[in-house]
């Protein structure tokens, strides 16, 4: 049986998400979570890579197990079982050839911006001092969904085989006392989200302006760009699929 897993995680104490040798990621702590208490070896696939601080609100992975999970039970055993900063929301039974990462049509992050000193959000917002123009910042940002070619905001030598995305969101709006970008998009490069955050934030601070997107990309050069914003305030937020893979089989 194939399952579907939602989940959320603070990722500060995480080497991101997609295991790694001689570091601690979220796949690796809940595949040793789900192995020991479902008694089988259990390997997770993700939606995606976050790299190491990111956290994610919603997260979706796959798995398979020869046999039938009471649900409501192991999800219980499972968040009593995982440490306090990994959380199971929901798991459902999939077709068998539903895959969390190339069936997902959609995904969205969020960046959290404060431009106050705020103690209780200084792990998981980056701190701004100076004023931002928000204006500015959403004219450069409305230029993204003009292009597909990502490459200058890609982390360099990266394995991936194109640069193209399709970005169909990218705006910045006041939530409460956090300024915060929202960015959809059917995939994402690494490190692009944060590339272009910062790139954005040099905008807003007067130092470009907004029409200086069109050179950075069309340049396809990661140096053109700006600097890549802290991992701390940025959250996945969303993986989209279409109806028919959410829909229980069985």
């Amino acid at each position: 049986m194939r399952y579907f897993v939602q989940f959320s995680y603070f990722g500060e104490a995480y080497h991101g998400w997609q295991n790694q040798p001689n570091a601690v990621t979220i796949q690796s702590v809940m595949e040793d979570a789900f192995s020991k208490l479902l008694g089988n070896p259990i390997s997770l696939t993700g939606a995606g890579r976050t790299d190491a601080g990111v956290h994610a609100r919603q997260m979706i992975a796959h798995f398979e197990f020869d046999g039938i999970v009471d649900i409501d039970d192991f999800i219980y055993r499972a968040n009593a079982f995982l440490p306090k900063d990994i959380a199971i929301q929901a798991i459902f039974e999939v077709a068998p050839d539903a895959h969390s990462r190339f069936d997902a049509v959609a995904r969205t992050y969020e960046y959290w911006i404060v431009t106050h000193k705020d103690p209780f959000m200084a792990r998981g917002s980056h701190y701004i001092k100076h004023p931002l123009d928000l204006q500015k910042m959403n004219q450069a940002a409305s230029i993204l969904l003009g292009y597909t070619d990502f490459e200058c905001f890609s982390k360099s030598n990266t394995d991936v085989k194109t640069y193209c995305c399709r970005i169909t969101k990218a705006h910045w709006e006041w939530k409460t006392n956090t300024l915060v970008f929202t960015i959809s998009a059917d995939r994402f490069l690494r490190n692009m989200v944060r590339a272009i955050v910062g790139t954005l934030l040099e905008i807003g601070a007067g130092k470009r302006e907004p029409e200086v997107i069109h050179t950075i990309i069309e340049s396809r050069d990661r140096s053109n760009a700006g600097a890549s914003v802290p991992a701390k305030g940025l959250y996945l937020t969303q993986v989209l699929y279409p109806d028919h893979i959410m829909e229980k089989h069985g």
